[in-house]
């Protein structure tokens, strides 16, 4: 019996989630989500596209996300942080959003 070939490939996986997200919900759980549905579509989601990335699983404020390399994965993880420091700029300590990169690592 011919051996059954198996298809292995190599994957850069980000995980993120919000900083004080806990906080951010007590404080204005409908305000909150929206802002992070917001967060999302217009800035998560493009840079995980122009990275060539695909979230695969989200749970409450986290996301972990499929890269080719390593390499798009820190871009984007980059990017993301960056387009969060600019958006933040402008707003009060108690209304900023900011994604924590958890960890990147090749799987």
């Amino acid at each position: 019996m011919p051996e059954a070939r198996v298809l292995r490939r190599l994957a850069a996986i980000l995980a993120a989630d919000v900083v004080g997200y806990t906080r951010l919900i007590g404080r204005d759980e409908v305000g909150t989500l929206d802002a992070l549905k917001e967060i999302r579509a217009g800035l998560v989601d493009p840079k995980m596209a122009e990275h060539q990335g695909r979230i695969f699983k989200t749970a409450g404020d986290g996301i972990l996300a499929e890269f080719p390399s390593v390499v798009n994965a820190v871009a984007c993880a980059v990017a993301v942080q960056r387009a969060m420091s600019d958006r933040n700029a402008d707003l009060p300590g108690t209304e900023r959003y900011n994604s924590e990169l958890v960890s990147t690592s090749a799987t």
